[in-house]
């Protein structure tokens, strides 16, 4: 079964269970780094917000066994709990005040998404963008949000420049960042600690920085004051490596390869490890404590 073909079946599954007044399609995006990715959009009558559930990872569950009876219920399982109960004011778009308070931004690499980047607003950092949305919502599944496009400041009167002014204050707000030695992030993904393994004896050489729901947390080194955090608890340079657009991991300079082996290293791992549309950048960068920026 090819994965349009899955896609069709599973469509036919979802819309036996759901209520007749939610319609089910199939929907086709351009993601990330000009991935494009299809789904479902469940949209309840008289809600203007649906969510759409992407299906690549149910897709690979069916190719390694798994029952489409199973994953119809898994995905069934999910629209329940990130389905919106209530419309979001459509009129609330037409006025910047009622929306500037949910202004956010998300780091993505400039190069691979040139084309999208026509159509938006962006500030260029290093070699990413950092672009902008409305965010809808926070959940333990990631946010829902409404990317802002040129079109947006055109009916706001407002300039790039105040979207990321307002998005400095909201992000950090709204997406409080997460710093945890890697360690840690470790025993609580292998649950290693009820094994009594302890790193306590070791010294930390690696940390990894993202948003607390770890959803497009790389811009948390844009977040105002948290490098220079991380420079005077490390007592150090260090190195940002670009893991993914939901993280970054650092590493004390003295604990460090090369910058370039670094950088080969980072490349490697966005080309055997991350999806394609998770990928930030190919290039490591380093934190100055002097001169208080990063550099690539």
């Amino acid at each position: 079964m090819t994965y349009y073909q899955f896609v069709q079946a599973v469509e036919g599954r979802i819309k036996e269970a759901v209520k007749e007044s939610v319609a089910v399609r199939i929907h086709t995006a351009e993601k990330n780094n000009g991935t494009i990715r299809r789904g479902l959009t469940l949209t309840e009558q008289d809600i203007n917000i649906s969510p759409t559930i992407y299906l690549e990872e149910y897709y690979r569950q069916f190719q390694n066994g798994g029952s489409l009876d199973h994953i119809t219920s898994d995905i069934l399982r999910l629209y329940n709990e990130v389905r919106f109960q209530k419309s979001w004011g459509e009129e609330k778009l037409y006025d910047y005040s009622q929306v500037k308070e949910k202004v956010i931004y998300r780091l993505v690499n400039y190069e691979s998404n040139e084309k999208m980047l026509r159509n938006v607003p962006y500030i260029v950092y290093l070699d990413l963008a950092i672009v902008f949305c409305v965010l809808l919502e926070v959940t333990k599944y990631g946010t829902a949000t409404m990317a802002i496009r040129n079109d947006h400041l055109d009916l706001w009167g407002v300039e790039k420049e105040e979207l990321y002014r307002q998005a400095s204050e909201n992000t950090s707000k709204f997406l409080p960042d997460d710093f945890s030695s890697m360690s840690a992030v470790i025993e609580e993904l292998t649950e290693e600690s009820e094994a009594h393994i302890s790193f306590e004896d070791k010294e930390e050489e690696m940390y990894v920085l993202s948003n607390r729901i770890h959803s497009y947390g790389a811009a948390a080194i844009l977040y105002s004051g948290r490098m220079e955090g991380i420079g005077m608890y490390l007592k150090s340079n260090y190195y940002v490596l670009p893991s993914s657009v939901h993280e970054v991991i650092v590493v004390p300079e003295k604990a460090a390869v090369e910058k370039e082996d670094l950088s080969a290293m980072v490349a490697e791992i966005n080309r055997t490890q991350v999806e394609a549309e998770e990928v930030l950048s190919d290039h490591a960068y380093y934190y100055d404590r002097k001169k208080g920026r990063l550099f690539m």
